[in-house]
């Protein structure tokens, strides 16, 4: 691909878990990309997961952007549902 637009994310985690849960969820997705005028490398540099884009223009850059965006979001949220989840239960069961 001949790339005219790029950027690099660093999103720092607090939990490994997180970055890891990540890593693991999204990584089918830069494998098949659902678009071809983008490609997406994901990272990870200690406790920051690095997003790598390299678009053939502004649109997809910004396209590809806001979905891998919004898929950790989501992917964020799940694991907070998954972990507030698991702590009432621990709670309830004392």
């Amino acid at each position: 691909m001949s790339s005219c637009a790029k950027a690099s994310i660093r999103l720092k985690f607090s939990k490994d878990k997180q970055l890891t849960t990540l890593l693991n969820a999204l990584g089918p997705e830069t494998n098949s990309p659902p678009a071809h005028r983008a490609t997406v490398k994901l990272e990870k540099d200690e406790s920051f997961l690095v997003m790598l884009v390299e678009a053939e223009d502004t649109v997809a850059l910004r396209a590809t952007l806001n979905a891998y965006l919004h898929w950790i979001n989501s992917t964020l949220n799940i694991i907070d549902t998954i972990d507030n989840a698991q702590l009432r239960r621990s709670i309830f069961k004392k």
